[in-house]
This record gives C-alpha cells, structure tokens and sequence, in this order.
C-alpha cells in the first residue's frame, strides 16, 4: 500500500487556512498515487486549541471545514484530525473519502500530564476501530493512544489490523524525537504491524512541534522518515502482506487473538484509484531524513520557534538589545536564520558603566549578521532619574535600586521601538538567570517573546561554540565566548559575584527544577551544600517574577509555564 504522511504547519484557530493546506496536500497525494493520507492530530482546529474548545460556534466551524474537505476528497482516503462536536467533545479523526466523512474515531486515551489538559476538554472514545482500504485492513490511532502499551493498538492488531495509523501532536523536548522512534518500533514488534506516525510540525506560543513523521514496518525499522522542524509530504510503500506472514510465522498472537476476542469497531470499507500489489515500483519504504544531532535539533527548535511565534502573531520584525554579551548575541543569530537579517533590528544601549570591549563586541556582531544596530545611550536618562529620585533617596548609598534602573531604562527603549514601528521585542534572559531571579522585572524580561527561556547559561555558550564551528568562520568574536558574564550595572562587577559558578549552578537547577529533587536528595548527589542553599533560596523567591515572563521556546519536560506550575504564596522549603 502506497501512503503519505502530510507534515503541516497548523496555526490555531485559522480553519481555513488549515483546511486549505489540507486539501493541497490531499491533492499531492493523489497525483503521487497514494491510497491513503495522513494528517496530525486536530489539524483542522491547530493544537493545542485549550478554551477555544468550550466554544461551541469554533466546534461548528470546524466541522464544516472537515465536510468541506470531505466534499472535495475523490479517489483518495484522509484521515484528518478534528475536534468533534456530538453528545459530547471528542478529539477525533475524521476518515474522509468519496465526497463525504465515511467514519469518526474518537481517541481513547487522554493525556493529562505536562503541558496536556485534554481531561479538561474531551470526553474518552470507546475503544479501537479499524477501516478497511482496498482490502487491507487498517488500525486508526490519535497521539496518546500508542503511547500507552496495550489497547487500542494491541485490539487492533488482534483483530487484524496489518498497518495502524496514529496522527500526532507531540510537542518537542530535546531527544524526544528518538525517543518516539524507539518507542513506535516496540510497538510494531510487540504487535507485529507496521506503523505509520504522521506529526504536526511548527510552534504555538511556547510549544514546538518537530514533525519527525515515520513509518516503521513489523520488525520496528524504519523505513521512510520526514525532516525534522519542517513541513513535508512523506511517500512510502508499505508492505502490508509482510506484516500477515510474520504472524503465520510467529505464533505468539494468535492465541491471544483467538481467546480474547478484542471488541474493534469496523468503521467501513473503502476502495480507492490507486494502484496496489504488482503495480507498485520498487521495494518497501521512502525517504529516510536524516537526524539532527543534539545541538543542532536544539538550534534547529530554537529558530521555528521565533519564527512561528513572530509570523503567526502578526509580526514582520523583531527588536532586541544587544550588550556584546553571550545571550543577546545567541538571541541574535536566531532571530536571524528565524526572519532574516533585513526583519532584526539590534539596539546597544550603552552606559557609564558599558566597556569598550562589548561596546565593540556589539558593533561587530550587526556588522557579521547584517542586522540594523541603533546606539542609545542610556547616561542622561540614568541622570535623569538620580536627580528625580535625589530627594526621595537623600542618606541611602546606591544599591541594587540603581542598577536596575539601568535595566529599566533600556526597557523602556525597547517598548517604546516597539510601539512606533509595531516591532516585536524579544527578551534575552536565559533560563540560568530566570530560575534565580537574576533578571530585572520590567527591565531586561520586558518584551513579547523570551527567546532563552527554557535554555542554561552552560547550554548558551555550547550553542554559541556550535554556531562557529558550524559557520566555519567567527561569526560570533571569540571575546563573547571567553568573556566572564557580567550584568554590567556597576564598576568591575561579575555575574559569579552575585551567583555560583554557571556550570555548578546549572547542574543544581537541572537537578531540582527539572528532576524535583529534594535538598536532602542533592547534597546526597554530591553538589556543594552552599551552592544548593544559595540556589534553592533564590528559586524560590522568584516564582513571582517569573509568573509575569513573557513566553518563550519550550526544550525540556519542565519548563517555566505550562510544566512547572508552583505556588507563589509558598513556605515550604523542600
């Protein structure tokens, strides 16, 4: 059998759109001789729809657009995932052929962790269901259904089912990709079926879905795969009569699918203009994308992120302050390769306290990317503000109170850009500085997106090295890279003398914001005991400034936000 894996760019909400890349790809498909067609999980709607869901006129709308889909899908079966309105909300795939909605699965297994409320908005489908195309008979999955061992894929299988389908919305994490693959071939072992896994791919708000769509046969190979972080219509054959003699082969299921008697609902049977057995050329398979490897499929998250996130909310250009340091210089070279360097505007915004060495650093970075650079100083401002407040803070010595006025002032910069040329400000706070507060609240965490939200200081620097290496040429000055971080608030002052050393801050922070590991558990682990208590205190005590961040790319299982959800109000030190 001959299918295609439609890897599209949903955009929440715009049902249109969505169904209008659905029907191009539909129609791809058919001129590639495909039986079958996959599309992800709620394409029509865009994922994670969240309270667009208990909005009865966006369910209707959707359902119009799968009628209007299926009115215009001939000689061709789609499976096209949709929010379905009946007695209840189901997330659903709708199996479209022959002019109309031929069947409805409803997934059954709900995710609930995480970044998932699906409990919140959908009621539970009643267990599998299988279609028949051209005689072959073929298992329908959505997302969390294969990720759980057992039913419905298992039913399926027993039932009969050669080839099962799951589309997908699978939000990205760094390895998570591999993972998925190792996971999928398992289930295609254990179950003795090929299995083909069509993803969504884009970013919405903080998420990012990589695509990474495949197709693994019986024995878990792979045997064609999408790009990574890109839209695609993946071609495969597969050799669904394999799958049936492995099983006369291997008698491991047919006791199983004698004695227990799965209930599957058989949704139809349906036949299409493709060609099938001998007139298909060459052997099982399709293109086979390579893998990222770990930098770059951060990097590569990193990119469509901004990307989505600035296009998607309407914005052509981007603005950000560039100080010549190791974070906004990252920030930087995203939002490039994100927009291009024509739609990133950069802004140094100098003070007394500014070297001429990052000054300099900032200067040449522009220069490398090709990006505008505007030079504010900030010093007359700061004055400003000295002789406004003189009075009120008349017997107190300058302190932090001053230097945060630095920060504010160049946020102040950045909006006001933003207002007068409808600029998207991007934030260039890393994840390091935002655990332990050591960021300015409406100063350098003003803006519309922050970028870095998700990635250490230590994770900063490798990218910054990995960009070099890859450009070939010193993109980034060596001097950004060997720099000791410094906030640049006062004379001579460094990042470590408010802070651990990054790369043992880091490694506490991973261990406690990422794996909840408790304070008696990490001095166990062997982390210095000052550097957890100094880490933990101030975790602690920026929960609320990190409520009032902006949104940024989502790279591991517990980001700030929709991951880690911790109460403000909050006396417990664990």
């Amino acid at each position: 059998m001959r299918i295609a894996l439609a890897q599209i760019n949903a955009t929440v909400g715009d049902i249109g759109g969505n169904e209008e890349k659905i029907l191009g790809r539909i129609a791809e498909a058919r001129r590639a001789g495909a039986a079958l067609v996959l599309f992800p999980e709620l394409a029509v709607a865009g994922y994670p729809p969240e309270d667009l869901l208990l909005k009865e006129h966006f369910l209707a709308d959707a359902r119009a657009a799968v009628d209007r889909i299926a009115a215009q899908t001939r000689d061709i079966v789609a499976v096209v995932g949709f929010p379905e309105r009946a007695e209840d909300a189901y997330n659903a795939a709708a199996v479209v052929a022959d002019g109309k909605v031929q069947a409805i699965y409803r997934k059954v297994n709900l995710p609930n962790y995480g970044v998932f409320d699906e409990v919140r908005y959908f009621q539970r489908g009643p267990g599998g269901a299988m279609i028949e195309v051209d005689g072959v008979q073929v298992g329908l999955t959505i997302c969390e259904d294969i990720w759980q061992p057992g039913p419905p894929l298992s039913d399926e299988a027993l039932a009969g089912a050669r080839l099962i389908l799951n589309i997908s919305a699978s939000p990205y994490v760094a390895g998570k990709g591999q993972a998925r693959e190792r996971m999928l071939a398992q289930r295609a072992r254990d179950n003795l079926v090929a299995v083909a896994f069509c993803a969504l791919v884009g970013g919405q708000d903080e998420l990012i879905f990589d695509g990474h769509s495949f197709v693994v046969d019986h024995d878990g190979d792979v045997i064609a795969r999408s790009p990574q972080f890109a839209e695609d219509l993946l071609v495969a054959e597969v050799d669904v009569q394999a799958a049936g003699s492995a099983r006369l082969r291997d008698t491991r299921q047919r006791p199983a699918a004698r004695d227990m008697r799965p209930v599957v609902a058989e949704l139809g049977s349906l036949r299409t203009a493709a060609p099938g057995g001998e007139e298909l050329v060459g052997r099982p398979g399709g293109p086979v994308a390579p893998l990222l490897d770990g930098d770059a499929e951060v990097y590569a998250a990193l990119v469509l992120g901004t990307r989505d996130y600035t296009r998607k909310n309407g914005f052509e250009h981007v603005v950000l302050g560039l100080s010549g340091g190791i974070d906004s210089t990252l920030v930087a070279l995203v939002a490039v390769d994100a927009l291009g360097a024509e739609c990133v505007t950069c802004v140094t915004m100098p003070s007394p306290y500014t070297s001429e060495g990052t000054l300099a650093d900032a200067r040449t970075l522009a220069q490398n990317l090709g990006t505008d650079l505007l030079e504010l100083n900030i010093g007359e401002p700061m004055a400003a503000y000295d002789r406004l407040l003189a009075d009120v803070f008349a017997g107190r010595e300058p302190d932090l109170t001053e230097e945060n006025l630095q920060a504010r002032i160049r946020g102040v910069l950045l909006m006001a850009l933003s207002n007068k040329f409808g600029w998207l400000v991007v934030a260039t706070g890393n994840k390091s500085e935002l655990s332990v507060g050591y960021a300015t609240l409406y100063g350098d965490m003003a803006g519309g997106f922050a970028l870095l939200k998700d990635v250490f200081k230590t994770d900063v620097f490798r990218l910054a090295r990995y960009l070099n290496e890859r450009a070939d040429r010193e993109v980034i000055p060596q001097t950004v890279i060997d720099r000791a971080p410094s906030a640049e608030l006062r004379d001579n002052q460094l990042d470590q003398d408010s802070l651990p050393p990054y790369d043992a801050l880091d490694r506490v922070l991973e261990a406690y914001v990422e794996q909840d590991r408790s304070r008696e558990e990490l001095s166990q682990d062997g982390f210095d005991p000052d550097v957890v208590e100094r880490a933990l205190a101030l975790i602690d005590r920026a929960e609320y400034k990190r409520r009032q961040a902006p949104p940024g790319v989502r790279l591991t299982p517990k980001a700030f936000g929709r991951d880690r959800r911790t109460p403000i109000t909050n006396r417990w030190r664990g």
